[in-house]
């Protein structure tokens, strides 16, 4: 298995004669390259600007040199492949509109270009010269030690990191053999170097954190599609059981029906009307099952309507106070209304309530239902009530639900969901 990045080889055998070494070298020069001309780059536009404040072009320059941080950030992505290929993900967020101006409100509006900015200062300033002395101590150094014997070929002597005067032939082999064993321990300090640097500049331009928020913004993303296509299987559901297999009840129904009033009396009228009572039987489960998956009421007349439908349906006396401008999205308008049916099934066959009360409203941004009856209490998440999937279908669209349900009573169910009203 090949290392992944420089600290990875670094632990390995066989480092000194891998590619990492030069790698490294790699990064580190086009480090001192890049912060030299950034260097220059800033020193010309301060003074630049300095000089032309008065003129009101200073502004300008001095947004440019802000501005300067996010190439210089792309180009050190690109750089942290020598040394650590693990891409690292561009922070910036497109522009919600086109033009120049939308993308300087935007880029300027955001932490990662002040971030990238910091980064280009501190290039600039600190962290090329290390760069720079890494690369002479752990490479240059080295390699003129190394090269001994050829400088005293070619000059006659040779003067050895201009300290020690060599003029005989042995004394440059030897130093030769000790710029190889330089030579493999510079390239441990290349890569040790290489490896901060690169750690420290993901962590200003493209920190793991980033990429781990944008995955989590995709994966809520992913999840409120995932509800929406949930709800148009319901409702697809619904319509063909609507169109299909209810029509073909109420047909069989009626065929069985007018066979029941041509039979004579005996055995068989017998069996057709016990036939006609088991299909009108099917007949309302069938409507009844239609209703519990996407109730009618609730697709064309909206969640007020439909929480009212299901308070008059349910056999706990339910009074209704809801104060709803208008339509909600579908996803909210569906878990709302599954959440008050499932809480006045509860009412109904466990509380012992004789009376309950539906109440709510949407209010600065979100949706609130509050679900109380005066039954005996005691009533807990997760046994057997169905509220553990109810509180998982609300979490989806980052709502919350909460139950309060002391014994003796009263039980208090709460939903909150941000939501906005539908266009």
């Amino acid at each position: 298995m090949h290392p992944r990045n420089v600290w990875q080889a670094l632990s390995r055998p066989g480092y000194a004669l891998s590619a990492w070494p030069w790698r490294s070298a790699g990064y580190l020069l086009t480090g001192t390259v890049t912060g030299v001309v950034l260097l220059v780059g800033i020193v010309l536009s301060a003074v630049a600007g300095g000089v032309l404040a008065l003129a009101l072009v200073g502004l300008p320059l001095l947004l440019c040199t802000v501005l300067a941080g996010i190439p210089v950030a792309a180009l050190e992505r690109l750089r942290l492949r020598l040394v650590d290929p693990e891409p690292a993900p561009d922070p910036h967020e497109p522009p919600g509109d086109p033009g120049l101006r939308a993308w300087l409100t935007t880029r300027l509006r955001e932490r990662a270009t002040w971030r990238e900015f910091g980064h280009a200062l501190l290039f600039a300033g600190l962290l090329w010269p290390v760069d720079a002395l890494a690369l002479a101590v752990g490479l240059l150094c080295p390699l003129t030690v190394v090269a001994t014997p050829v400088l005293l070929a070619v000059f006659g002597e040779a003067k050895v990191l201009k300290v020690w005067l060599v003029t005989g032939w042995p004394t440059a082999f030897g130093f030769a053999l000790l710029g190889l064993v330089l030579l493999a321990l510079g390239a441990y300090l290349l890569g040790v170097v290489a490896g901060a640097r690169a750690g420290l500049t993901r962590l200003l331009i493209a920190p793991r954190e980033a990429d781990l928020g944008a995955r989590v913004v995709e994966l809520a993303r992913s999840r409120v599609r995932l509800v929406d296509a949930f709800e148009a299987e319901r409702r697809r559901i619904e319509r063909d059981l609507h169109d299909g297999a209810q029509v073909r009840l109420v047909a069989l129904t009626m065929t069985l029906g007018l066979a029941r009033l041509d039979a004579p009396p005996g055995p068989l009228a017998d069996q057709l009307a016990k036939a006609h009572e088991e299909a009108g039987t099917a007949l309302a489960e069938l409507r009844e099952l239609i209703h519990g998956i996407h109730p009618k009421v609730l697709a064309d007349y909206g969640l007020e309507a439909a929480v009212t439908d299901a308070a008059d349906r349910s056999a706990v006396p339910v009074d209704v106070d809801l104060e709803l401008s208008g339509r909600l999205s579908q996803a909210v308008e569906a878990a709302a209304y599954f959440v008050v049916c499932e809480a006045l099934a509860n009412v109904g066959r466990h509380s012992g309530a004789s009376r309950a009360e539906v109440s709510g409203g949407h209010r600065d941004g979100r949706l609130f239902l509050l679900v109380r009856d005066d039954g005996r209490g005691g009533a807990r998440a997760g046994a057997g009530s169905g509220l553990t999937g109810l509180a998982d279908r609300v979490s989806v669209l980052d709502g919350r639900l909460t139950l309060s349900s002391p014994p003796g009573g009263p039980t208090l169910l709460r939903v909150e969901i941000p939501c906005e009203p539908a266009s």
